[in-house]
């Protein structure tokens, strides 16, 4: 490909991105309606990240009120012409059992395509995800009890969904932003020649995504629920 194939392409996604926000957006509003398909689900900032090589950050209390010192946070960071990133947390909650498949459609392989289909979305996990990695599995299996005659776990490390399949459990899972890459700061760059030069960016330009990410991610984890019920429904 050609320098200006490639920064044709680059435009087109650039101008492409809000387009598709907004169309996930309102098809997912309509499906998260627990009147007509009975799960819900809430999203919210679980971290925003601060400045460090610690990756220090701003927990969100979905339940309390501290939304002033994100948003401080946030007009600190653009004062200085940087960005930042963080992390959105969903949970799902009356999910039927029986979703998803045990290989090529697995519900969590379906979750993970969709938010990692979102602009800036840098990692996603499940469950205990990678903090699992350093448990033993006693400590992390989630295991079988009858409840009030109806079969249930103990425990919901697994996030809601085993085998690639969900148990009826609330699905939870957490969705990595990266910072924006676009600041208002001068930067190191090369031309179209490979010459060195430097970069400026004017204009307006978000210092961070996650405010505008919490309704994509719910949005986005709606449509996938509901592709899954109506698979479901095809086998069942």
């Amino acid at each position: 490909l050609s320098k200006a194939d490639l920064l044709s392409r680059r435009v087109m996604a650039t101008f492409s991105k809000p387009k598709l926000s907004i169309s996930w957006y309102k098809e997912g509003g309509i499906m998260v309606n627990p009147t007509i398909f009975g799960f819900t689900m809430k999203d919210y900032i679980n971290m925003m990240q601060g400045a460090g090589e610690n990756c220090d950050g701003i927990v969100i209390n979905p339940f309390g009120n501290n939304m002033v010192l994100s948003k401080d946070l946030i007009e600190n960071v653009k004062a200085e012409g940087d960005t930042i990133g963080g992390i959105v947390s969903c949970v799902i909650k009356g999910c039927p059992a029986g979703l998803g498949e045990p290989a090529f459609n697995k519900l969590q392989s379906m979750l993970a395509g969709a938010m990692m289909s979102i602009n800036a979305a840098k990692g996603f996990e499940y469950g205990e995800g990678f903090a699992s990695a350093c448990r033993k599995g006693s400590e992390v299996n989630d295991l079988f009890t009858n409840k009030n005659g109806k079969i249930t776990t103990q425990t919901n490390h697994s996030g809601g969904i085993q085998g690639g399949i969900s148990n009826g459990q609330d699905i939870y899972f957490r969705v990595a932003f990266k910072p924006v890459a676009t600041l208002l700061r001068e930067q190191t760059t090369v031309d179209k020649d490979g010459n060195a030069t430097t970069l400026k960016t004017k204009g307006r330009h978000d210092p961070c995504v996650l405010p505008r990410a919490v309704p994509i991610v719910e949005a986005m984890a709606a449509m996938v629920i509901l592709d899954a019920i109506m698979m479901n429904k095809t086998t069942s």
